[in-house]
């Protein structure tokens, strides 16, 4: 069976592939952009993104196909991480 890469696009307007189940920092390192990270169980919510609008914890979640096979990936930003 063929498998069926999904493509993402990041913040950083960089296009990857990446396959169901790939881990979000490595693709996004591979996109060139580095997702921030905390707690790295989820709780503390530092890693969230966006994805095609919906939020992710990036430590806890996998990256899912989707029926478009298309992600569009946000930076989830809060006023008190800004310096």
């Amino acid at each position: 069976m063929k498998e069926k890469y999904i493509k993402v696009i990041w913040p950083n307007n960089k296009e990857t592939f990446v396959s169901d189940g790939d881990n979000w920092f490595s693709s996004a390192e591979k996109a060139g952009l580095e997702i921030p990270t905390g707690c790295l169980t989820g709780s503390c919510g530092a890693c969230e993104i966006d994805v095609n609008g919906k939020t992710v914890r990036a430590c806890i979640s996998d990256i899912k196909n989707n029926k478009k096979s298309l992600l569009k990936v946000t930076l989830t930003t809060d006023p008190f991480w800004e310096e």
